[in-house]
């Protein structure tokens, strides 16, 4: 190439700082062939023109008064009202939020990887406008239109708290990899708070689900009921297909299937939010008891002894996970007195996953803060007896207990001269 050529072609880098020139006329971007056109304005899908190139939007707005799964889109009003009637520090609160001000939002990619390999042809949200819920999906027509996609979605998103499932360790972090990409020509990311609803639905749904795929709880748990609905591990496969033969079928069913996700992740907000705050009448008692132990390991106390002290009487196994959470609550706060009975019936309770723990917290008690050392001795003597000596793996626990044994049995010795 000769050098009047490499002049040429660096131009339009070459300006006194001045403002940036779009050199596509619009007229131009108006002339863009989009295959498939009236296929696609038929299914509420319309261009977004950018210079030589585009993507494609789609929009659905549903009436607050809709339902999905057990709940109204309504609902999740009142979730909002009630975290901002309440003054509980909690990673899920909405206090000082509006309700329009939570966005919901899904990705579609092409591989479950992370890094520049994986691109996201489809990203998805809703949001409360006026007395709607408002869907939007932007759909990258082929691999070279994440401009246009970008800048499309960077315009009209306005939100305080990204809300997802799964997205803070997979698809926030994919968006950010892929606008470093294009972010030359973009609108900057802006900074947000974080709602991720897939941790939430492990903490109380992990004893009785076994899997915890959103598909999985909404059926489970939220009374959400797919039907014809695409898997997700066949949306690469069928983008690959689209962008061949440009055909939408295919890709309508991708953002019908994104378009659940979406619906749900309002639904399971407002139900995670109605369990956490006692508006669920029909908490089991063991999510009641893995709600209190979330609070407690907040340090949200009181919040924690409310649920957890409905929970105490009884002999099953929430029960005793409740005696021993609350027990351990009360140790931090050093309320002996009010620890010591819960230690001492979780320990009689014969369970050797849970009484083990509560003898030698009853032992270390009667030692140390009541000095009776004969009662310290029998609760060692008991741990031992439920530890038993069967295991190589427990042989530290073992001479940690009969440390403690001789160490108990020589006060006492001391103390009866």
């Amino acid at each position: 190439m000769s050098l009047k050529n490499k002049l040429n072609r660096l131009k339009p880098h070459l300006s006194g700082g001045g403002p940036a020139t779009n050199h596509t006329p619009a007229k131009e971007s108006a002339n863009i062939e989009i295959p498939f056109l009236s296929k696609w304005e038929n299914e509420n899908v319309t261009p977004y023109l950018l210079d030589q190139d585009y993507c494609l939007i789609r929009e659905v707005t549903y009436p607050l008064t809709q339902k999905h799964g057990h709940y109204h889109f309504q609902d999740f009003l009142t979730a909002v009202d009630i975290w901002n009637r309440r003054p509980i520090s909690h990673p899920l609160s909405a206090e000082g939020h509006h309700a329009h001000e939570l966005f919901f939002f899904d990705t579609e990619t092409t591989g479950l990887g992370g890094g520049a390999g994986n691109t996201i042809f489809l990203l998805g949200y809703a949001s409360v406008i006026g007395e709607n819920l408002v869907l939007r999906q932007h759909i990258l027509p082929h691999p070279g239109a994440e401009v246009p996609l970008y800048k499309s979605f960077l315009e009209k998103v306005n939100y305080k708290t990204l809300v997802t499932y799964n997205g803070k360790s997979f698809d926030w972090p994919q968006v950010k990899t892929r606008h470093t990409l294009v972010r030359d020509h973009v609108p900057r990311l802006p900074s947000f708070g974080h709602f991720d609803l897939f941790h939430a639905a492990r903490r109380l749904w992990k004893h009785k689900l076994d899997r915890l795929k959103l598909s999985v709880v909404e059926k489970e748990v939220l009374g959400v009921e797919r039907q014809d609905d695409i898997p997700g591990y066949l949306a690469p496969m069928i983008y690959f297909d689209f962008i061949e033969s440009k055909q939408p079928d295919g890709m309508l069913g991708i953002m019908k299937h994104n378009e659940i996700d979406i619906l749900s992740l309002v639904t399971l907000y407002t139900h995670l939010t109605f369990q956490l705050c006692g508006r669920d009448t029909s908490r089991t008692r063991k999510e009641s008891f893995e709600v209190g132990r979330w609070y407690a390991s907040l340090g949200e106390k009181n919040e924690a002894k409310k649920v957890l002290t409905k929970l105490v009487e009884g002999s099953d196994l929430t029960s005793l996970q409740a005696k021993l959470t609350l027990a351990y609550q009360f140790k931090k706060e050093q309320d002996w007195e009010s620890s010591l009975p819960l230690f001492i019936e979780a320990a009689e309770a014969g369970n050797a996953q849970f009484s083990f723990d509560a003898c030698v917290e009853a032992s270390k008690i009667y030692e140390h803060k009541l000095k009776d050392y004969k009662l310290a001795l029998d609760y060692c003597l008991l741990a031992e007896e439920l530890l038993g000596n069967t295991k190589a793996s427990i042989q530290k626990i073992l001479v940690q207990l009969e440390i403690r044994r001789n160490r108990l049995e020589g006060k006492i010795a001391k103390f009866s001269r």
